[in-house]
């Protein structure tokens, strides 16, 4: 019998701890592979290597499901947005390398051009003057309900085109000039402004439409007036009612191209959740044959409607320069008209004679002293 303490119990136990622990842990670790992290040294052979994996259903070559990606073949996929399919989308390399390209280079051409043929126009010409000087008699020609639709459509546009250029030309321009951080902070604010305030603007769209649009119906007095040019040819000012042809022409733009604009807008403001440029389409075959493309994805609705927005904002920002010129510095006495509502009698008679006799007719003006 053991002693508590002697040897021999001591080496009973160390020889148990050694046959039921020990041992058992060395096997296991030796039968057990290095993890993947550990790499054996050159040479050694660690295991068999393993067969190449065998489909038993068949499949597509890894060259065509590439092929297909490239093509921008959508695939099915579990999470809830089903755009994800698409992994490789073509047509924004296109989009992207034409938006980078000639889409800035001949919008910024554009507006330049713009510019330097009002001024020299302007030169060339000089502002039109009353001929018959001011008449000291004021007559009402816009109320307060009419400029003020003017004036928050015109603000709204203003804000809108200064930050649409903002996004397209402002890294480029702005930016060497505020630093990255002011930029970046200024960019921001504008494309909220951007956002917002384009409601204000379909909002005086659709005022502008409502309340003048009898008055900017064509009439056979529009012909003669653009015939003579607004009366830069053939001498002396062709008859007009209260809009004349080229503010008809600005009208139609505005609302038109305002109208155009807000829709694209709303595309881009509301991704993916409309088809306008694939039903504009299927409209443009069916009324007048052509072959435009209807089945567009929504990432291609994107891209359409991003180019469209960009090139109409810009051709209305060249007319409403254009519109901004004759009614300031171009024209005299014309800016009287959405400032205060009221113009001189003289200009009135010069440049919208038939409107005149219309008041006159109905006693709304008043006849100068003798």
């Amino acid at each position: 019998m053991l002693r508590r303490g002697s040897p021999r119990r001591s080496l009973a136990l160390l020889f148990l701890a050694v046959l039921f622990f020990v041992i058992p842990l060395l096997v296991v670790m030796a039968q057990t592979a290095p993890p993947p992290s550990v790499r054996p040294p050159g040479g050694v052979v660690v295991g068999e290597p393993e067969p190449p994996p065998v489909n038993i259903l068949p499949e597509d070559s890894r060259s065509d499901i590439w092929r297909k990606i490239r093509r921008g073949e959508p695939g099915t996929v579990s999470i809830p947005n089903p755009l994800a399919g698409q992994l490789v989308q073509s047509e924004g390399e296109n989009w992207r390398t034409v938006r980078q390209g000639p889409y800035r280079a001949y919008a910024g051409w554009f507006l330049i051009l713009v510019i330097v043929l009002i001024a020299v126009f302007f030169i060339l010409r000089g502002r039109v003057r009353v001929e018959q000087g001011f008449s000291g008699i004021r007559i009402p020609r816009f109320n307060f309900f009419e400029r003020f639709v003017h004036w928050l459509t015109a603000i709204s546009f203003i804000v809108l085109g200064l930050t649409g250029l903002n996004m397209l030309y402002g890294r480029e321009l702005l930016m060497p000039l505020l630093g990255k951080a002011r930029f970046a902070e200024l960019t921001m604010w504008g494309k909220l402004a951007h956002n917002y305030l384009a409601f204000a603007f379909m909002l005086g769209i659709a005022l502008i439409f409502l309340q003048w649009v009898w008055f900017n119906l064509p009439n056979r007095h529009d012909i003669q007036w653009l015939l003579r040019g607004g009366g830069i040819f053939g001498g002396g000012h062709p008859h007009a009612r209260k809009f004349n042809a080229g503010q008809k022409l600005v009208f139609w733009i505005v609302v038109l191209g305002g109208t155009s604009l807000s829709l694209s807008g709303l595309q881009l403001l509301f991704p993916y959740q409309f088809s306008f440029f694939a039903d504009t389409f299927a409209a443009f075959n069916a009324w007048f044959g052509t072959e435009l493309p209807t089945e567009l994805s929504p990432i291609q609705e994107q891209q359409l409607a991003l180019v469209w927005h960009g090139v109409v904002g810009v051709f209305m920002i060249a007319v409403i320069i254009g519109h901004i010129y004759i009614g300031t510095l171009g024209m005299e006495g014309a800016f009287d008209a959405m400032w205060s509502g009221e113009v001189d009698l003289n200009w009135a008679r010069e440049h919208h004679d038939l409107w005149v006799e219309e008041l006159e007719a109905k006693g709304r003006v008043a006849q100068p002293a003798e």
